[in-house]
This record gives structure tokens, C-alpha cells and sequence, in this order.
């Protein structure tokens, strides 16, 4: 199973920043000494022009050249740096890698069906802005560039590729749900703190809205009867999932209550659902702000063990269909 990794381009942040850059290092190192079937690959970085297909030239100008405004950068909440810019794109690539990889890797007509990327889920990034951590928002970035490879592969398609964003940070998915407002073939899911950032929350498609300290059985719950709505709404081609860590119990930030048993039963659950319909899927880490870093680390890990099993169903399913 493809990983996509961007690790190495490290942010030069302040003394006690609250931001846990080292997770997407350690993460990687977990995987390559427990998962030997996950497969690194560094992520491209995002172009110029696969960012303008979801943001403005004005921004990713200045992303590029260290340009905002003073408020603007304080509210992606780091500082600029020729880093900061670099690894934005290629936590984008990331993204755009692995929905790749999973509809079609290049020289395949068979879908791998999952792929990864070690980082990513920067979902509160705007067209116009970034906000919370996130510059671009690879997600978005993804599903226009796939619509847009897929509608050149499939010219006689009578639609477009249908893209389904389950997005399972704690936070809700502002910026995503705000570029695909009026976009009826991208399908936004979000389940959320109610109480948590953002404060002011734009309307996805399907919003689940959970009271803090939610246990694993009602959000498991919640999340069964958001798939079942999204089902009975949308029939994507792709899927795009944000595996956010911060449902964790020992999340700083995140105020919910969900065990390790917990959110690898969330995992367990999005994976099965793609994989008995047999829809393509593409993942990302999103956030996590574990008191103990190793605790973030360790649902992570999770995430990609409980995806490598269902990647090897689809591969086995290519051969007996061979």
C-alpha cells in the first residue's frame, strides 16, 4: 500500500509552539518498522496550477513569496518561512498522490483502491485563506484534480466523478464545506465537537454535531447514521477520508472521549463501507494534539494498520478476478 510522506520538510517553529510537528516523523518511523507493507514514497509538491483549480491566485501568491497580512499568517497559525510554503504544497501533493494511487496509479487500469498520505486533512484552509494549521486544503485540491484527470479518461461519462469528503477530524471542516458549498458533485461530510473550533461553522452537506465528552458507542452510532444518510444522498467514485486522532481521549484539543478501540472501530467502519461498495479511497491524518505525542502517534498507526488489511482485500480481489 502506497504512503506519501513530507516529513522532512520541517517547520522552523518558535520554542513552545503548540503545534506537534514531530507526529509526522515518528509516524513514519512507526510504519516502516511495524507495516512493512506500507510503502514510502515522498509527496510531490502540489503546482502552481493544481492549487489554483481550488484557490485564489492572490493567496497562493502570497503563500509563496511570504506576502499575507500580519493578522492573515496568525490565523493559519504559523509563521512564514520558504519551509512553511514547501511543505504546504507537498502535504497538497500528499493528498493528490494517494486519490492517484487509489482511482488508477499510472501505468494500471485497475484501481489500487487505498493510499495515504502521513499527514494532510488541512480542511479549515479556504479558497482565500488558510486558518487552524492549514494553508492549502488538500482535500479539495484532490477531488477538482481527480474530476478533472477523470473527466479526460472518461470522455463519453455523462457526469462527473462524484466525490464523497467523510471527514472525522474533531474539528469541523469550515474551509472544505465553504470551497464545495455549491458543488453538487462533492458530497461533505463532517462529524464534530459541537463546542469546538471552529466557532463559526460553515454548512457541509451532512454536519453531525457531538456533545463534548462523547464515548465511543454514541459516536459510533452517530457515525453509522451519518454513512447510512450519506447513502441514501450521494453515490461517490472517491473517497476522501480524514482520520483525525483528535476524538482521542488524551487529546488536548479535541474534548471528545473515544478510546484506542474506539476510533479504530471508526476506522474499521469507513474502510468497510468503501470496500463493500468498492469505492476508491484516499486518506489523510488530519489533526492530533495528544498530551502524549505517542498516544497521537499510536492511533495513527491504527489508522494504517486497519487500512493496509483492506487494502490486501482489494488486491486479492484483483487476482481472483484476473
Amino acid at each position: 500500500m502506497q504512503a506519501f510522506y513530507a516529513d522532512n520538510f520541517v517547520l522552523p517553529l518558535p520554542e513552545g509552539h503548540r503545534f506537534p510537528m514531530a507526529k509526522y516523523r515518528l509516524l513514519r518511523e512507526r510504519l516502516v518498522a511495524e507495516l512493512p507493507g506500507v510503502q514510502m514514497a515522498q509527496a510531490p509538491a502540489a503546482s502552481q496550477g493544481e492549487l489554483a483549480l481550488v484557490h485564489t491566485p492572490s493567496y497562493i501568491n502570497a503563500i509563496a513569496h511570504g506576502l499575507l497580512p500580519a493578522p492573515a499568517q496568525r490565523e493559519i497559525g504559523f509563521p512564514w518561512s520558504p519551509a512553511m510554503a514547501e511543505r504546504a504544497r507537498r502535504s497538497a501533493g500528499a493528498t493528490v498522490a494517494a486519490a492517484r494511487v487509489a482511482l488508477s496509479p499510472a501505468g494500471s487500469t485497475r484501481p489500487q483502491g487505498i493510499a495515504g498520505n502521513l499527514a494532510g486533512g488541512t480542511h479549515h484552509a479556504y479558497a482565500h485563506k488558510g486558518g487552524g494549521f492549514c494553508v492549502f486544503n488538500d482535500a479539495a485540491v484532490a477531488a477538482r484534480l481527480m474530476q478533472a484527470e477523470w473527466a479526460r479518461q472518461h470522455r463519453q461519462a455523462k457526469g462527473p466523478l462524484r466525490v464523497a469528503v467523510i471527514d472525522l477530524d474533531v474539528h469541523q471542516g469550515n474551509g472544505t464545506a465553504s470551497i464545495f458549498a455549491d458543488d453538487a458533485s462533492v458530497f461533505t461530510l463532517s462529524l464534530h465537537g459541537e463546542k469546538n473550533f471552529p466557532f463559526r461553522k460553515e454548512a457541509s452537506d451532512l454536519d453531525v454535531e457531538l456533545p463534548d465528552g462523547c464515548t465511543d458507542a454514541p459516536y459510533l452510532q452517530a457515525l453509522e447514521q451519518a454513512l447510512d444518510e450519506l447513502e441514501r444522498r450521494f453515490e461517490p467514485g472517491l473517497i476522501l477520508y480524514l482520520a483525525g486522532a483528535d476524538p482521542f481521549e488524551g487529546d488536548r484539543l479535541g474534548r471528545l472521549s473515544l478510546s484506542f478501540d474506539g476510533l479504530e472501530a471508526r476506522d474499521r467502519r469507513v474502510f468497510d463501507w468503501a470496500w463493500q461498495r468498492r469505492i476508491p479511497l484516499a486518506f489523510s491524518m488530519a489533526g492530533g494534539y495528544g498530551v502524549n505525542i505517542d498516544e497521537t502517534v499510536q492511533v495513527q498507526v491504527n489508522t494504517w494498520r486497519v487500512a493496509l488489511e483492506y487494502w490486501r482485500k482489494w488486491q486479492l480481489a484483483f487476482a481472483l478476478a484476473a
